[in-house]
């Protein structure tokens, strides 16, 4: 049976009876409902976990099974993008699309079927790969705002490293300019000095709202390991940041870091030119879906915007509010279309079977492939889960470099050829395509895959190639740790 009797002392026969019925209907019922508009895998794990697990599987299930936003989310999601194609339908190709090879032109459509945003000519696109570095840009671009400041991070805290660019953004505040803060309940959350931030919030003068808050007391609840991922931050329509940082010390304020000297290595980018314009109505989306106020005032038509540089750029945004996974989609089409190079670094790589097939099939077709991830990662399953593909991958050619711990490489990009390039907040897992909210830019042109490829080159030169030789020979025990958390990837 489903349900386990024993130790409960002797029943009446219609009390089996009947548990006997409900028994055979929940697993009936399962059957046809797990597998409804998800993978295979993630269906068959579902079910393995209600079929052997059941007091635990089928609570966990109706709590964390369904990774959809509410109907109203997806309402406002509809709306922006109806406003996003109205403002921009007139638009003419870009001339950097037009000269790139044909798969660009597939990529951009679908792209822009997906997320409504069309790609823009006129882009300057700085890279920032230093910690402080960029946290000083930002609060040097801050420091010059004369209207709003829209700031959106999955993560926040005011420390000795954030501090500056918290103080300027309530200078800014101070002087009349528009600064509208959100950040993600529970990632915020679960930093040390939470409770102190708010306060200090509260007092700065800052408009300020958590995304997908959980506050069930004030009727707000859903699936509790959604997050809104995304890392934006934009100054008067001119001026914006993305990538893979938040706003929080390079530790993130975790005494284990301190002890271990842990610290993320992250990249971000400075752009100006219309796709600022893209931005901001990402953050506008965002912060509608949290206050119901639509920022009309900054749906403008990017056509108004002056053009500032040679780069072509593109904005993707994904997640549970959209019907499809939008990045996933966008990274197996091109990589699909490599046929030189592909560049990859992710921190969190734990790839659908597509994802992966896509990546192997390259190399066995004679691209070469690069993957950039961290020795040892900072989360025990998502770490262990991502080890277990590695042979797939050696086995296929992909070249895979360890970056040194403690440190943890948590830089999110990829490189296409000398062609195109992708850059955000979107990990190569199966959290990223299906339960957290993200952003990525892709972008053509002539600098910006020499630029990224600079980087990854800092990268190889303080890491280690994994060989095939050396992985089969890791011991027994750290194989079953990885293949038992192997099957806990599509749930994570």
């Amino acid at each position: 049976m489903l349900w386990p009797l024993t130790g409960l002392g002797t029943f009446p026969n219609w009390v089996l009876a009947i548990l006997t019925v409900l028994d055979t209907v929940i697993r009936i019922a399962a059957l046809g409902i797990v597998p409804g508009n998800r993978r295979p895998t993630t269906a068959m794990a579902w079910l393995l976990a209600i079929f052997l697990i059941p007091l635990v599987g089928l609570p966990l299930f109706l709590m964390f099974g369904s990774f959809r936003l509410s109907g109203r989310r997806f309402r406002q999601q509809a709306e922006v993008n109806q406003e996003v194609v109205e403002a921009t339908q007139s638009l003419t190709e870009p001339r950097s699309e037009r000269e790139a090879p044909v798969w660009v032109h597939s990529a951009a459509e679908l792209n822009r079927t997906l997320g409504a945003f069309p790609m823009l000519d006129g882009n300057t696109v700085q890279l920032l790969p230093g910690y402080t570095e960029s946290i000083k840009a930002m609060t040097e671009a801050v420091r010059g705002a004369r209207e709003y400041v829209n700031v959106e991070f999955y993560i926040m805290a005011k420390d000795e490293v954030t501090g500056e660019l918290f103080e300027a953004l309530q200078e800014a505040a101070g002087r009349g300019v528009a600064v509208r803060l959100l950040f993600d309940h529970i990632g915020t959350l679960r930093v040390a000095g939470y409770r102190k931030f708010l306060r200090w919030l509260g007092a700065s003068g800052i408009q300020w709202h958590r995304m997908l808050p959980i506050m069930p007391f004030r009727g707000q609840w859903r699936r509790v390991d959604l997050r809104n991922h995304r890392k934006i931050l934009v100054v008067d329509g001119h001026v914006a940041f993305t990538g893979s940082q938040n706003l929080i010390e390079p530790g993130y304020l975790r005494p284990s870091s301190r002890r271990s000297g842990r610290e993320w290595v992250e990249l971000m980018a400075r752009l100006e030119g219309p796709i600022v314009t893209a931005l901001n109505v990402v953050f506008a989306t965002d912060w509608y879906t949290e206050t119901d106020e639509l920022l009309k005032q900054e749906l403008f038509t990017p056509a108004t915007v002056t053009e500032t540089g040679p780069m072509t750029c593109q904005v993707v945004p994904s997640g549970p509010g959209f019907q499809a996974e939008n990045n996933l989609r966008l990274f197996n089409t091109l990589i699909y279309a490599a046929v030189e190079r592909l560049s990859i670094c992710s921190p969190y790589f734990v790839p659908d079977d597509s994802l992966l097939y896509a990546i192997t099939t390259a190399a066995q077709r004679g691209v070469d492939v690069e993957l950039f991830v961290s020795e040892q990662g900072d989360q025990f399953l998502v770490h262990h889960a991502q080890r277990s593909y590695y042979q797939a991958l050696l086995q296929a050619g992909v070249r895979i470099y360890l970056y040194p711990k403690p440190m943890v490489l948590h830089a999110k990009f990829f490189t296409v050829d000398n062609t195109a390039a992708v850059l955000g907040s979107s990990n190569m897992d199966m959290r990223s395509f299906s339960l957290n909210l993200e952003v990525s830019l892709m972008m053509l042109g002539d600098d910006i895959v020499p630029k990224l490829l600079a980087v990854a080159d800092t990268y190889r030169k303080v890491s280690r190639e994994l060989t095939l030789d050396e992985w089969v020979q890791r011991p027994r025990a750290e194989r079953y740790v990885d293949n038992v958390c192997r099957l806990t990837a599509t749930l994570q």
